[in-house]
């Protein structure tokens, strides 16, 4: 019988947010995989998976997660996860990875279940969705991501200020990741394009060190990488009138 990779999204931290569907594929998986950027640490992915499954189940593999400068040395990374990992599927029916929000919005998974169809051409590649860092910045600050047909945009702030700052010149809300780094350039942009009176921040969402704040309070000091901005358009048209 094939093999199963399972990418499983834990949510951005809580881990009340991981859905019973993720929990049950934790569980009834041999191994857990989760990423880190070196052997000793423990990630958020980690911290939340510790809540369902026992310790001697999680193997941590390290991932070059933060490398952008230097692409050999992230091919490298990469390539000797995706043979740990491949390592473990040839031992175990199935293994699940776990990645924080969800497997398809800028996780580490989308690179490994590539890595993994090149060097054990049959198994299988399932994945099982979880909770985004903006649904919960969303409830957990009152943000309204939609209404009617507004458009929703995700940028990821790694790519650079200059992104965010044309995707908040169009439509509909914008949703900005990692943007911890860049907070003042993210600021100044928020302010040019009038967008800051409604905007709202987040960094360890559901964890007893949380933080939501207005981003008018944006000092320009450097945030957690992991902060999550939400920037709503104006709605002048009262109940309805975005329909």
């Amino acid at each position: 019988m094939s093999s199963r990779l399972i990418g499983v999204g834990v949510g951005p931290g809580d881990p009340e947010l991981v859905t019973v569907k993720g929990v049950n594929a934790l569980r009834a998986a041999d191994v857990v995989v989760v990423p880190v950027m070196d052997s000793g640490e423990r990630g958020r992915a980690e911290a939340t998976v510790l809540h369902y499954v026992p310790a001697g189940k999680v193997v941590r593999v390290v991932f070059a997660l933060n490398e952008r400068t230097d692409r050999a040395r992230r091919e490298a990374a990469w390539d000797a996860a995706g043979e740990r990992v491949a390592g473990l599927l040839r031992e175990h029916g199935a293994v699940a990875f776990a990645t924080i929000g969800d497997p398809h919005v800028y996780s580490t998974f989308t690179y490994l279940a590539h890595t993994i169809v090149e060097l054990v051409p049959d198994t299988v590649v399932e994945t099982v969705p979880g909770i985004t860092a903006m649904q919960e910045l969303a409830a957990r600050s009152g943000a309204v991501l939609t209404e009617g047909t507004e458009p929703l945009t995700l940028v990821p702030v790694t790519a650079g200020a200059a992104v965010l700052k044309d995707a908040l010149a169009g439509p509909g809300t914008v949703v900005a990741y990692k943007f911890g780094r860049l907070a003042g350039e993210v600021a100044e942009a928020l302010r040019e394009t009038g967008r800051i009176g409604d905007a709202v921040w987040g960094s360890a969402l559901g964890l007893p060190e949380e933080s939501v704040r207005p981003a008018a309070e944006l000092d320009g000091e450097p945030l957690p990488y992991l902060s999550t901005l939400i920037a709503p358009p104006r709605r002048d048209g009262g109940r309805g009138g975005k329909l």
